[in-house]
């Protein structure tokens, strides 16, 4: 499997407080975008891959939704994560 524990920790451990983080919204959102990336690459070689394809939009949504409530709460804790990601509004 493409994402195993162990890159999972790896995430977690950059992007979180430490490697147990797993709930805090910059956790999340670097999961996500490694899991969209992913399915991205897929969908580039399976292009009638439809279930996949409402996966991604669903993990699209629910990373818009973090990021949105990251900016609400601390918006230089969401803009570090933009840069740090590589991602824009």
């Amino acid at each position: 499997m493409y994402l195993d524990s162990e890159k999972k920790k790896e995430l977690f451990e950059k992007y979180g407080k430490s490697a147990a983080d797993t709930g805090s919204p910059e956790s999340q959102i670097a999961l996500f975008t490694f899991r969209i990336s992913h399915l991205t690459e897929h969908l580039k070689k399976n292009h009638k891959d439809y279930g996949t394809e409402r996966s991604l939009k669903m993990l699209v949504g629910k990373r818009r939704r973090l990021l949105d409530y990251l900016i609400k709460i601390d918006i230089e804790r969401y803009r570090a994560i933009i840069k740090e990601l590589g991602i824009r509004k």
